[in-house]
């Protein structure tokens, strides 16, 4: 696919990624912002979410990486499961870096069996691939948390002794320490609370503070 950056998709960016610099902080920055600049940043998030139209997302999800992230933020928090496809097609395709997490949040929010496959269909794509620093383990922890939520085992599969996951884990040159799923799992969890909440929360009322901060009260 080639990647548009004419006029059109560039006013988009200004509209929907360059505030704030949102589109740097759609992942782990925003869970560990402090509450005076988690509440501004959230709900200015939750309004465009509801403000961008399906044409509009679907002219960001041509852009590059940037906007192909705030896309996937955006359409996660509205509700758009339509863009489910789209979603799963890019994560596939994997063609830009530093957005497949975002695909990964966006599947996981909407939290189907549809998503589970679309997982696991990477997965088991990429983790013939030890060679790839891509987003196996946001993956990894996606899969993990839909199936937290349809109470499955899709993730078992790949877990298990002798699994994809154990046998990538081992190979992948950049990859340390324990081949527990813990920690992306927490990820994904945290940021679909925060997806939850712009999603739930209406946009005149406060934000609270941010997932990582009320995980630890």
């Amino acid at each position: 696919m080639v990647i548009r950056y004419d006029p059109e998709i560039q006013a988009l960016y200004r509209r929907y990624c360059l505030p704030a610099r949102r589109y740097l902080k759609l992942g782990g920055a925003v869970l560990r912002m402090s509450r005076e600049k988690y509440e501004p940043f959230v709900h200015a998030l939750a309004r465009d979410a509801r403000a961008v139209t399906d044409a509009e997302l679907t002219i960001l999800f041509e852009g590059s990486w940037r906007e192909r992230r705030t896309a996937a933020w955006l359409a996660a928090i509205s509700r758009r499961d339509q863009f489910r496809g789209r979603l799963g097609a890019l994560l596939l395709e994997s063609e830009v870096c530093c957005a497949g997490a975002a695909y990964c949040v966006a599947l996981a929010s909407f939290g189907t069996a549809r998503d589970a496959d679309l997982l696991a269909a990477y997965l088991d794509r990429y983790l013939h691939r030890p060679d790839l620093a891509y987003d196996q383990p946001t993956a990894m922890g996606a899969l993990a948390y839909t199936d937290s939520v349809l109470h499955s085992d899709r993730a078992g599969h790949f877990l298990q002794e002798g699994g994809l996951w154990r046998q990538w884990f081992q190979e992948a040159p950049h990859m340390h320490g324990d081949h527990g799923i813990s920690t992306y799992l927490g990820g994904i969890r945290l940021a679909c609370a925060v997806i939850d909440e712009c999603a739930d929360t209406p946009l005149t009322a406060s934000l609270s503070t941010p997932a990582t901060t009320r995980a630890a009260n």
